[in-house]
């Protein structure tokens, strides 16, 4: 049911935000709608989701309704502070959104725009499921104001699907593409590599699968093995061999090879896109440090330098709401060395770029060593960004700690 919520300190009674905190009128805002509803539970996934058994009486027929006030009241708290500004970017990710009737979602999509308004020429992503997909279901988000879909393709190889604990059948990969492509929609493909059993040779076929379908995004993660998953129980236990760094390194330079050979351009560690337009200007947002607002159970927000999230259980989360209270759980305000490496870390994974003003002392006396061994763009550092190269992608932790030592 998801990894346990972070430490923090205790929301005010003014709410997450608290008395002190400042609303900037100029600055782009996001907002994230969580929904956390699953038909069955991935072996290697740890988000806050759950499958009709684990509910405990939260209702998937009201969730929409719940969701709406949340953002009613967020509105409220972020009116005190400041002019409210549209939303550039909405993401509805989960879970599975697509479980919900598109009127559903249209509702929680139209909550965002009543309280906020939605821009003109905003991005609106929709995660689905291949096999949730059915007929009518890529234009009704559209009409809703859906403008691109995400759709879950994990591989083309079905004993690596098995190992993944997914279900869908491959074919309504295509099936789905096809949809939202005659609806209007841009579409994103997302893969995953080193699952368990998983060879070379079966990355490329998921990957020229995934190329097959010409989609405008690409994006490929490495399997994390996270804590307190079915994935980790079975590697603990010795009944699944863990996932090897080695064969995952030769699997990222794979991608990056034929993506690249394709067309593709990448433009953050995991993600590919044709075009510049292409790009997840939502996903951006967060490396890039923007604000946005998350809603729904357990979900995270980050509003000028606080970040908040909401109790786990969709039961809790409904209750506190029925109860016209914040369902928010804690918060925190990182200090200036916290906020430093977030930065560093988080800038460094774009195509864009860290701006070498950034560094400290310490950070731009690193950076020549990072270029001399080949983990930094010279040329891009020259005209005062710091760019991983291929090798610097791979080790991109060192490189953050180099920077920030």
């Amino acid at each position: 049911m998801g990894a346990a919520l972070p430490l923090g300190d205790p929301i005010p009674a003014a709410g997450p935000l608290g008395e002190d905190s400042t609303w900037s009128a100029d600055a782009p805002f996001s907002v994230y709608l969580h929904v956390p509803f699953c038909r069955v539970r991935c072996g290697y996934c740890d988000f806050n989701t759950y499958t009709a058994q684990e509910l405990h009486g939260a209702s998937q027929d009201a969730y929409a309704e719940t969701v709406r006030r949340e953002i009613t009241l967020s509105a409220a708290q972020l009116a005190a502070r400041g002019p409210l500004r549209p939303a550039t970017t909405v993401f509805l990710g989960g879970g599975t959104p697509t479980l919900l009737p598109a009127g559903d979602l249209g509702r929680m999509l139209h909550g965002v725009a009543e309280e906020f308004g939605i821009a003109p020429d905003a991005e609106v992503t929709v995660e689905a499921n291949p096999d949730t997909v059915v007929d009518g279901t890529a234009e009704a988000l559209a009409a809703a104001g859906v403008t691109r879909m995400s759709v879950g393709m994990q591989s083309a190889v079905p004993h690596v699907l098995a190992s993944l604990d997914r279900t869908h059948r491959p074919e309504n990969v295509r099936s789905a593409v096809n949809s939202a492509r005659a609806a209007g929609l841009q579409v994103s493909v997302d893969v995953i590599y080193g699952a368990p059993g998983e060879a070379l040779e079966d990355w490329r076929r998921s990957l020229d699968a995934a190329l097959a379908l010409e989609p405008d995004h690409i994006s490929a993660y490495a399997l994390i093995v996270e804590d307190g998953t079915k994935l980790a129980r079975q590697i603990r236990r010795g009944e699944v061999v863990p996932p090897d760094d080695d064969l995952q390194a030769d699997m990222y330079e794979l991608a990056d090879a034929l993506l690249g050979e394709a067309g593709y351009d990448w433009y953050e560690v995991s993600n590919w896109a044709r075009t510049p337009d292409s790009r997840s200007r939502h996903n951006l947002a967060y490396w890039e440090g923007a604000d946005w607002w998350g809603y729904g159970p357990g979900a995270h927000s980050h509003i000028a330098g606080t970040r908040f999230w909401n109790v786990r259980h969709p039961a809790a989360y409904a209750a506190r709401l029925a109860a016209g209270e914040s369902p928010a759980a804690g918060r925190e305000t990182p200090d200036a060395t916290a906020r430093r490496w977030e930065e560093v870390l988080l800038r460094t994974r774009i195509r864009d770029g860290l701006p070498v003003e950034r560094l400290s002392a310490s950070g731009r006396r690193a950076l020549a060593a990072l270029i001399a061994d080949g983990l930094v763009d010279g040329a891009a550092a020259v005209h005062g960004r710091v760019v991983l190269t291929l090798r610097g992608r791979l080790l991109g932790d060192t490189v953050a700690r180099a920077l920030t030592s």
